[in-house]
């Protein structure tokens, strides 16, 4: 199955955070939060202003953005976990290298 979000809507693939901590302590299941990273895995064409044009949206598939702790829908799409978010929920994009 194939999915396209809609408008200004996409679809997010959460990275898993580290499983242990720089001291070596290994966080078990049930004491680790979501991640609040993750890869655009589709974007949506764009929001809809009120005068008809559309706008693109700042993110596009292969981005990792950081989004809000309860931001979005969960959605399992191929038998994966995914979440469905506004572009507005999203924080911002983490840039590579430095």
């Amino acid at each position: 199955m194939n999915f396209r979000p809609l408008h200004d809507r996409v679809l997010v693939r959460r990275i898993e955070a580290e499983e242990k901590t720089s001291g070596g302590i290994i966080i078990p299941d049930t004491a680790k939060e979501k991640p609040q990273e993750g890869e655009v895995v589709a974007a949506g064409s764009g929001a809809r202003g009120e005068d008809g044009k559309v706008t693109p949206l700042d993110v596009k598939g292969g981005d990792r953005v950081l989004f809000g702790k309860w931001s979005g829908t969960e959605v399992r799409v191929n038998g994966e976990d995914l979440l469905i978010m506004k572009e507005s929920d999203i924080l911002g994009i983490v840039e590579q290298g430095g």
